[in-house]
């Protein structure tokens, strides 16, 4: 069933409870489209039904993934609070300027990249919309106090769509929906779809090489890597590569020293959330019998922010293009 917010009510009783004093946060300011009966929606996300009453204004953000589709449609302006780490080196200085610019609910992250927030802080905002699920606040919970949540459908832990270029046209275009901007949605769409193309016809196809995407924690600790239900697949697939981890039906999963040495890919792409990469290159050739990897001795290793490739968004196409660029031109590492 649709989850119809009940803002008047039911969100004003919860700030109450949760939050010794109240909040004087202005209100969205944000542009919007004309009144004209496009409101209330329903979307999808992650497989259910979400009910949008009205152009949100007043978004909280969870997520960095979403910033891309944000800033793509010009409604960057809509978000009043964000939470996270946002690395400047996704996007432009205008972007970064926009990002840097919005309020800060923390920043706390744990060791494997996931963001550490009370439900309290989110809902003392009293947001319109929350885009990016943590795990003690997710749909069920916010739908309660009347609050939608939507999540990038590459991190959908049910319910979301297959990862692939494809998808993330589709979602640049419901998100469009969302915000009423449809037009520019729809331009964005093809114009991905053009760059995409453009990067894969540059790519050799005469070479047959393997790669694997990790994400290994600096200082020691779990290494994971990235399987079929991952972004990284058919990432390295238009990269002219072929994920040894393909058979794994997982979009991320715990990987041990001895499976990698086994596989032994000819690239490894290697992922962080924030920091100086330098020392996420040390995670991987610290690990025992890290040097008899073929990427290691060959220099194939190449590390980029994880946006670049997890999960589906503007930003994979980028680091499509990274990593293309980076084998061309023999600059791995």
């Amino acid at each position: 069933m649709p989850l119809r917010p009940l803002r008047a009510a039911s969100l004003a009783a919860a700030v109450a409870l949760l939050t010794s004093c109240g909040t004087d946060e202005p209100a969205g300011t944000a542009a919007t489209a004309p009144d004209d009966g496009h409101y209330p929606l329903t979307t999808t996300s992650c497989g259910e039904e979400v009910t949008i009453e009205a152009e949100p204004t007043d978004v909280v953000l969870l997520k960095s993934a979403w910033v891309p589709y944000l800033d793509t449609l010009g409604v960057l302006d809509h978000v009043t609070a964000k939470a996270g780490a946002y690395p400047q080196g996704y996007y432009d200085d205008e972007t970064n300027a926009a990002v840097e610019g919005i309020d800060s609910l923390t920043d706390r992250m744990d060791s494997s990249g996931h963001l550490l927030i009370s439900k309290e802080a989110v809902v003392a905002r009293e947001p319109d919309l929350v885009l990016g699920q943590v795990e003690n606040l997710d749909r069920a919970s916010l739908a309660e106090l009347g609050i939608p949540l939507l999540e990038v459908g590459g991190l959908c832990p049910t319910g979301g769509p297959d990862p692939s270029f494809e998808a993330i046209g589709t979602e640049l275009e419901e998100l469009g929906r969302v915000f009423h901007r449809e037009d520019e949605a729809a331009k964005a769409a093809r114009d991905l779809e053009e760059r995409v193309e453009t990067i894969t016809d540059s790519v050799p196809s005469d070479e047959d090489r393997t790669a694997a995407v990790l994400y290994p924690t600096v200082g020691g600790g779990t290494t994971y890597a990235y399987g079929s239900r991952s972004m990284a697949d058919p990432q390295l697939e238009a990269a002219g590569l072929t994920n040894v981890y393909a058979d794994v039906d997982e979009r991320v999963f715990e990987v041990t020293t001895e499976s990698l040495l086994e596989e032994d890919p000819d690239v490894v792409v290697l992922l962080y959330s924030d920091g100086d990469p330098a020392k996420v290159e040390d995670a991987l050739t610290a690990l025992p019998g890290a040097e008899r990897l073929t990427a290691v001795r060959d220099d194939a290793v190449i590390t980029q922010l994880f946006n670049f490739t997890e999960p589906a968004s503007p930003l994979a196409v980028d680091g499509l293009e990274r990593i293309v660029g980076e084998l061309a031109t023999g600059d791995a590492r």
